[in-house]
């Protein structure tokens, strides 16, 4: 199968519908950086990738509190070979003014090393300003050329509209919408945010595509995951999410022995969204690559959405970072 190619906007560059997060670059406290993984095993997550031809590697300010932005910006710098780089804005309850987004992306863009990043989402949308009052100022931010598109994260269906609408006010256009999904976690099919998407044309980015790891088949009831990630395995039930992760397997068989995770990427890119699986290791990196170039079969499909839409419903809890 050849080589798929989208375009997040007609504004940038092509890429292929799979991505990088960086969450776990710079993060002590749910994913362990310093403990378990160090900077060189980031640099060759970075070059695995780039290797297999991803592209696209998103994170974020909140991210190891810039670590994340800064390692990607190093070993971009380092590579010398384009990225296409999303980055995302917090509006922290003290950030009152339009002008704090434009500040923190100037922030963004001195730890990246750029004069530009391709695209600025908006993390959370947090009181106490307005959806508004944010989509303005990303706009005015497209204006400058400081950025090559814009996105959102995280919200409803109703706030992917007002979003939409508020930057057409200005004459742009909304790019993407972040959110989590995955075969644990598939909200957004029932609460109208895919839907509404598709509609407007909004590309979604699907963060925490592997269930925070719980997919990638590392997990059991006999070895289950530490801290958060435990908790989140505990409370889905590890009988059924082991189940699921065995009818990724199988399937995989039939796909040139492709892994569960590979199974559960490729899964999202038949639904036509771009997944951004994390990866603090170079085979990590690899593995993930793995999901492109073939496509799930219509009846592997309709497998997966029966063995993973009572599990999925029975997960109301939200990600609280992407």
């Amino acid at each position: 199968m050849a080589a798929e190619t989208i375009r997040l906007s007609p504004a940038l560059p092509a890429i292929q519908p799979l991505g990088l997060g960086t969450w776990q670059w710079g993060d002590r406290l749910v994913w362990g950086y310093g403990r378990h993984y160090h900077d060189p095993d980031l640099q060759a997550t970075f070059r695995a990738a780039v290797d297999r031809g991803i592209t696209l590697f998103d994170t974020a300010e909140l991210y190891g509190w810039g670590r994340s932005e800064r390692l990607l910006g190093q070993f971009n710098r380092e590579r010398g070979r384009p990225a296409v780089i999303a980055t995302k804005f917090m509006p922290y309850p003290w950030r009152l003014d339009r002008g704090a987004l434009r500040r923190a992306l100037q922030g963004s863009l001195r730890r990246l090393h750029r004069d530009r990043v391709e695209l600025y989402q908006l993390h959370w949308p947090v009181p106490p300003r307005s959806l508004e009052t944010w989509a303005d100022a990303l706009a005015e931010v497209l204006h400058e050329g400081l950025v090559g598109a814009v996105g959102v994260s995280n919200c409803d269906a109703r706030q992917v509209e007002r979003a939409v609408h508020a930057l057409a006010a200005r004459g742009y256009e909304l790019a993407t919408h972040q959110v989590e999904y995955s075969l644990l976690q598939r909200r957004i099919e029932r609460n109208g945010v895919l839907e509404s998407c598709r509609r407007l044309g909004v590309t979604v980015i699907a963060h925490s595509p592997l269930g925070m790891g719980l997919l990638a088949g590392r997990a059991s009831a006999a070895h289950p995951p530490g801290g958060w990630r435990g908790q989140r395995y505990r409370r889905l039930g590890p009988a059924r999410v082991d189940a699921l992760v065995s009818l990724l397997g199988e399937i995989g068989a039939a796909h040139d022995g492709a892994t569960p995770a590979q199974v559960a990427l490729n899964w999202l890119i038949c639904q036509g969204v771009v997944p951004i699986p994390g990866a603090h290791s170079a085979e990590q990196a690899r593995q993930n690559a793995g999901a492109l170039g073939w496509r799930l079969t219509a009846d592997e499909l309709a497998r997966l959405d029966q063995a993973s839409a009572s599990l999925s419903q029975s997960h109301p809890d939200r990600c609280r970072s992407s």
